[in-house]
Formats: structure tokens, C-alpha cells, sequence
């Protein structure tokens, strides 16, 4: 099966030298100069894992990866050329699975990037939660149906990331302004609209009465929570 990567980097020689290289051990690659390009590429075909440089141009990349995984648990490594000891815990607490200082040899970045994909491999089964009467697999990225009829429910790019997000962080209230920066970027911070809508398209894939939401819950000028038990009552 052919693994899909997605790269960022913003100088152009070495996202070029990246691109070729892993395509030619087989891998699928997707390239982004930036944090935006990375995070639309991401929504619309979500990687098998990911290549991060920290220093972007539109945006910390330290925040790519956060917001990359808040709705992805793929191997991702991370490009600096920062080595100083804080500088690279900073980047591991923000979810990178490794680190890898500029320059590099590629001999080495292919070997870190087979060795993350194998503890992947070997980290078990699909996660799957339960939303009411369907099953979402939080590493295949799809949602069926319980209760026997094994139906499969379609959800748009931006559906998909905020309902991973949501579920990944289960009874805890994440706010507006985290979700739109982690899903649409940076400079969308008030764009609630785009929350709004997503949303009220979940529910009504979703939720047995999406008038009366049981798992997906707003909190008033707040933001959003996933209740995993379906029990609103507070």
C-alpha cells in the first residue's frame, strides 16, 4: 500500500530534493510552502504522515503541527534548524513524533521517517468512538452505521477535521477561536461562521434529533464539546 506524506517546507531546493527523494522510495508526496497550503491539502486528503518545517512564513510552524494533531495521530516529524535542547521539547510537546535538525543528511530523515511508521504499525488497532448509532475510526477516517445497518455516512474535508477534533477531546470545551485557527488557519480566527455551518452539518449526519443536539454541543459564546455519553444534563 502506497503511503501518503505531506511536506512543508518554505525553502524551495530542499522541499524540491524531499519531494524527489521520497517519491522515489515509493511514497505518495504532497508539498506545501506554507501553513495554509499544508492545512487545505491536509483537509482534502488527509496524509498517512507528515514532514513539518518549524520556521514558515505565514505562521508558527509549531502551530501546523498542533493543529495537525488535533484531529490526526499520524507520524510527523518535525524540520529545524534550531537545536537547543528547549527548542526541541517545544516541538515534541506539541505532538511531534520526532525532530530532525537542518541540514540533514536524507539517509537520515528516510530512516527516522520508516522508523515512526513502524511504531505506527505496530501501535494496534483502529480508535473508534461511538457517536450515538454510528462508529467513527479515527485512523481509517470513516463513519458507519450501528445497530446493523452498516451504512456509510459521506462527510466534507472540514466535517471530517472538526468532528476528529471534537472526539479526540471527549467532554472537554475547545473554543471557537481554537478550532477555526487548528482546522482553516491562521487569519480566520473570526470566521464563525464557518463553525456554525459545519456543525449544523455533523448534526443532521449524525445526531438522532439534530434540533436537539446530544453529542455535539455548543456552548454558548464559547465554543464546542463532545459529550461521549449522549447525556447533556449538567
Amino acid at each position: 500500500m502506497t503511503r501518503h506524506l505531506l511536506v512543508v517546507d518554505h525553502e524551495p531546493q530542499l522541499l524540491r530534493a524531499l519531494d524527489v527523494s521520497l517519491t522515489a522510495q515509493g511514497y505518495a508526496v504532497a508539498t506545501a510552502p506554507d501553513a495554509r497550503s499544508a492545512l487545505r491539502l491536509a483537509s482534502s486528503k488527509p496524509p498517512d504522515g507528515a514532514i513539518v518545517d518549524v520556521d514558515l512564513p505565514d505562521a508558527d510552524g509549531i502551530d501546523l503541527i498542533t493543529g495537525l494533531r488535533s484531529w490526526s495521530s499520524m507520524p510527523l516529524i518535525a524540520l529545524s534548524e534550531h537545536a537547543a535542547p528547549a527548542d526541541v521539547a517545544e516541538v515534541l510537546d506539541a505532538g511531534s513524533d520526532d525532530y530532525v535538525t537542518k541540514p540533514f543528511a536524507m539517509e537520515e530523515l528516510l530512516a527516522r521517517l520508516r522508523a515512526v511508521l513502524r511504531r505506527t504499525d505496530r501501535g494496534g488497532g483502529p480508535r473508534t468512538v461511538t457517536v450515538g448509532d454510528y462508529a467513527v475510526d479515527l485512523t481509517a477516517c470513516t463513519v458507519v452505521g450501528e445497530a446493523g445497518r452498516g451504512e456509510t455516512v459521506h462527510l466534507t474535508p472540514k466535517e471530517w477535521q472538526l468532528l476528529a477534533t471534537l472526539l479526540r477531546n471527549p467532554g472537554r470545551l475547545l473554543t471557537g477561536r481554537q478550532l477555526l485557527r487548528n482546522i482553516w488557519g491562521p487569519g480566520h480566527d473570526q470566521h464563525s461562521n464557518y463553525l456554525r455551518i459545519n456543525i449544523s452539518g455533523l448534526r443532521h449526519k449524525l445526531e438522532p434529533d439534530p434540533a436537539h443536539p446530544r453529542y455535539l454541543i455548543t456552548e454558548p459564546r464559547m465554543g464546542y464539546r463532545f459529550e461521549p455519553s449522549g447525556d447533556t444534563a449538567r
